[in-house]
């Protein structure tokens, strides 16, 4: 590895449980999300010689998201997302904002957005980089 300076000082976790992705790709995953869910990069270390970065540190809608690429020489192998869900949970006045700015983005929809049985409004997309995205809000009282 090159050196893994961080390019700027440790940022502050958000909420108390920070899922964590890797993927190939992870700096271009982070300007994705920046662009599809206003994610703000608030830590990075600098990418080595293949281009790779083993953290990159988001803040997403009050939350903490963590990334990194796949290491396989150091036992993190590459492997398609599989059997989750990123949920974003959102304000009724907002919902149909960060939806249009995901899909705007790039995400494509597998569950267009609707009320649900359960009495909010929800909707399921998957990102560029096969990782599941939803959002969910309360229906707004009119």
């Amino acid at each position: 590895m090159t050196d893994q300076t961080p390019v700027q000082p440790p940022a502050k976790v958000l909420g108390g449980l920070t899922p964590y992705l890797q993927l190939d790709g992870a700096f271009k995953a982070a300007e994705f999300y920046k662009k599809a869910f206003g994610a703000e990069q608030v830590f990075a270390y600098p990418a080595d010689e293949k281009g790779r970065t083993m953290h990159i540190h988001l803040h997403i809608n009050g939350s903490t998201l963590m990334l990194s690429d796949f290491y396989p020489e150091n036992g993190m192998p590459a492997v398609k997302p599989q059997g989750y869900t990123m949920q974003l949970h959102l304000g009724s006045d907002d919902i149909d904002a960060w939806w249009k700015r995901a899909v705007d983005a790039g995400c494509e929809v597998a569950v267009p957005l609707q009320v649900m049985f359960w009495g909010d409004q929800w909707g399921n997309m998957r990102d560029p980089f096969g990782v599941e995205w939803a959002m969910n809000a309360p229906v707004k009282k009119t």
